[in-house]
């Protein structure tokens, strides 16, 4: 050997020796499948390593583990492992694949460095600022790494995302400094049918026309018919509306369900945001809202409910009476009221949180219409400055850490610029810190702080409020006792909703919605209005759960949801009557029953032609039944949906499972993808697979949603299938706190963190797994306090 590679070799540490009891073990059970190029599921036990610091390899081990441990591996039909060799075997690589996390984990923590996401970015602004401004369009789109935006491993950092962090930040302070230093936003106006009405009764247009003493929008196709200029928006800003509005030729349905959205409803402009839905009846009603109208916005309001009868207006728009003769529904107005508003607070609170106790006053020199009046401007800045470091770093900060900036603005101040635009130059520099964008935590327990920090993400979204920081002051945050009844204060009232609202968006993917349409020709019930009412539905329906702590298990079966008039009819449930959610107790020949058969959880796992038992079978896997799906083998190819018949489907996922290196999956995959086959990919129940021939619908054969469980176990349809996974809530428990762990950690669920969460799951226990229970034994659990 030369002297070269004897160096060579010398510098290279040996891979380390497996383990004389799972070596024994592999040899004994698993070579005859395993061993060599024609190795099974390309998994070759002699070239594979146990350098488990390779986290591809530990991955591998940790595969091996679970197929083992749950008696996978090795297949039933070579006959039993011994017991003791097993034993050995499972308690050797569970101690390796620990040891090996616990020393990453205690030099480098379980996360690496997670900044805020772009929604926790804009709740931060706002509430630092006391605004109330959507920021999150000035932000990139975010990758997420197992689902969520918030996981370290998918947050990047680059030039393009600096530059829209810093526009942010400006953009935030330029909107509190107008707030602080102006009079206040005032725009009140009230609007008769006249005032809603087109202004000139002649000219063909999409606005409104005056019938019977009424403003009258008739049903139509037509884009932005039912726009109303007259609720322009001045300014950007929030802004409070009062609609009272009535029905028009009612159809046999019920009332005329209408939408309300917003927009500049010009033709270069085709967008619109959703803002609410409503069922006009005979008798006038009035519908109050809240809408954000960037500056030339406005409303439109109009029939919405796509089943009604449509006109036809010649050349895109509508003449006076034109509507009438065609028998079509309609909604009429009698009045519109529309107020600025703000939604965080008002001026004072503002000027408040910028400048502290200094006094703003209207300007003498009539300059600006208010100045902040300071006698000693150089103290003044460092004091706030320090006072707003201290709640935009979510920790105390000291007057050294921040001096840099603090001398930046006094030598601005000392060069005669402005104090105003000095100090704000100094919260800017602030802003766009590492320290504010970055969560500050070291390997190891987190400080009160930190955990103030990271409860408030979790529960709200933003930074930490006056109590919890006064808690984490007062070291009281390490008491699990005050910890979960700090969890429990967060969760109260609204703050428990828009809670669900943000952690079901990514959890459950309903922030995905709109990704597809459903295809009108195949499913022409389904409309924005009932997709609408489905999000409601869910995030009511969890919103119950989390405040009457429910059982984790109404996730799979629940004998109640929630249902408007609109909903009801799409889900073919008689008896429901008006525009609000209300709680409905099921039957079972509605078919309903649990989230999982929720029109919007059935709608975000389809393509919105179709429906596949494998997508909707690893999405149940992975956000509801606490299974992890590995990738599959880049040498098979995908099951594609196939709407010819669930007999073809099932011929391709057989030939699947008839591949040793696909039938551990499919086993877990396939049943709850079954399951859910009855329901097509609008949400609606089916017994049979439909297509188009043509223009005609075509009756397919009969749908087949029997199955069976991994264990063994048969179900028939979903019903079948639900009472099957409702008695293993434990399973169900764990997977909602690993979700909630990632969420709030920002970091995968690992080997070493299953003992923490089976923990989490037999405290809530006692309380049949409620899941407020579970949420506040994750916020106490050693994962959740540690880096």
């Amino acid at each position: 050997m030369s002297t070269l590679a004897t160096i060579a070799s010398a510098a290279t540490p040996a891979a380390p020796k497996t383990p004389e009891a799972i070596r024994q073990f592999v040899t004994t059970n698993c070579y005859d499948c395993h061993q060599g190029a024609a190795s099974e599921g390309g998994l070759d036990f002699e070239q594979l390593s146990f350098d488990l610091t390779d986290h591809a390899v530990q991955d591998r081990w940790v595969r091996i583990f679970d197929r083992v441990e749950s008696d996978e591996m090795p297949p039933t039909e070579f006959g039993e492992t011994d017991a003791d060799e097993k034993t050995k075997f499972l308690t050797a690589t569970r101690l390796h694949i620990r040891n090996q996390q616990q020393a990453q984990q205690q030099q480098r923590g379980r996360v690496q460095a997670r900044r805020l996401s772009r929604l926790q970015v804009e709740r931060s602004l706002q509430d630092l600022l006391g605004i109330d401004i959507p920021l999150t369009d000035y932000l990139p789109e975010e990758s997420r790494q197992f689902g969520f935006t918030t996981v370290a491993d998918g947050q990047s950092m680059s030039h393009f995302q600096l530059d829209a962090h810093l526009k942010t930040v400006d953009t935030a302070l330029d909107e509190a400094l107008r707030r602080a230093l102006s009079p206040a936003d005032v725009y009140e106006r009230d609007f008769d049918a006249q005032g809603v009405a087109r202004t000139n009764p002649k000219r063909r247009c999409r606005e409104p026309e005056m019938r019977e003493g009424k403003a009258v929008i008739w049903s139509s196709g037509l884009i932005y018919y039912g726009r109303i200029p007259a609720t322009t928006a001045r300014a950007d800003g929030w802004y409070h509306f009062e609609v009272t509005v009535s029905g028009l030729k009612l159809p046999k349905t019920g009332g005329v369900w209408s939408t309300v959205r917003t927009g500049l409803c010009v033709s270069t402009a085709p967008l619109l945001q959703d803002v609410t839905t409503f069922e006009a009846m005979d008798e006038p009603q009035t519908v109050s809202f809240d809408a954000w109208l960037p500056k030339g916005h406005m409303l439109e309001i109009r029939p919405g409910d796509d089943s009604l009868k449509k006109g036809r207006f010649a050349g895109g728009q509508v003449g006076v009476g034109e509507g009438e003769p065609q028998n079509l529904a309609g909604i009429a107005f009698d009045r519109i009221t529309m107020e600025q508003i703000h939604q965080n607070g008002d001026d004072e609170h503002v000027r408040q949180l910028l400048f502290g106790d200094l006094e703003v006053s209207p300007d003498k020199d009539k300059r600006k219409p208010y100045r902040v009046v300071t006698k000693t401007p150089r103290e003044d800045v460092a004091r706030l400055m320090l006072a707003f470091a201290n709640r935009a770093y979510r920790r105390p900060t000291t007057a050294d850490e921040i001096a840099p900036y603090v001398a930046g603005v006094q030598a601005a101040i000392d060069n005669g610029d402005d104090f105003v635009a000095s100090l704000r130059m100094g919260y800017r520099a602030l802003l766009c810190s590492p320290r504010f964008l970055y969560f500050s935590e070291s390997p190891g327990p987190l400080d009160d702080h930190a955990i103030a920090t990271r409860l408030s993400y979790l529960l709200t979204g933003s930074t930490p409020d006056d109590q919890l920081r006064q808690l984490a002051d007062a070291g009281r945050l390490h008491d699990q006792k005050t910890l979960k009844a700090e969890a429990a204060r967060l969760l109260e009232g609204e703050q428990g909703r828009r809670f669900i609202h943000d952690f079901a968006a990514e959890w459950l993917d309903l922030d995905q919605i709109n990704f597809t349409t459903p295809d009108r020709k195949l499913y022409p019930g389904f409309d924005p209005i009932v997709q609408q009412s489905m999000l409601e539905e869910t995030e009511t329906f969890l919103d119950e759960m989390l405040r009457d702590n429910l059982s984790v298990a109404r996730l799979i079966d629940a004998d109640f949801t929630y249902l408007n008039s609109r909903l009801a009819r799409f889900y073919k449930i008689d008896g429901i009557e008006g525009d609000q959610l209300r709680r409905v107790k099921l039957s079972p020949a509605s078919h309903r029953g649990g989230l999982i058969t929720q029109g919007a959880i059935l709608k975000v796992t389809a393509n919105g032609t179709n429906t596949s038992p494998v997508l909707r079978g690893v999405w149940m896997l992975e956000r509801i039944l606490g299974e992890t799906v590995p990738p599959p083998p880049t040498s098979v190819p995908a099951v594609e949906p196939d709407i010819r018949g669930a007999t073809t489907i099932r011929e391709q996922l057989a030939k699947h499972r008839s591949q040793g290196d696909c039938a551990s999956c499919h086993a877990k995959i396939d049943p709850p993808g079954f399951a859910l086959e009855n329901f097509d990919a609008a949400g609606q129940w089916r017994d049979n697979y439909v297509t188009m021939a043509g223009t005609k619908k075509k009756v397919g054969p009969v749908i087949d949603a029997s199955y069976e469980m991994a264990d063994g176990s048969e179900f028939k349809d979903i019903r079948g299938f639900q009472s099957l996974v409702v008695n293993k809530p434990r399973k169900l428990a764990g997977g909602f706190a690993e979700q909630l762990l990632v969420y709030g950690t920002g970091a995968p669920i690992e080997f070493v963190d299953r003992d923490a969460v089976e923990a989490i799951v037999d405290e809530s226990a006692a309380e049949n797994y409620g899941m407020r229970s579970i949420i506040q034994a994750v916020v106490a659990s050693p994962v959740f306090l540690s880096k």
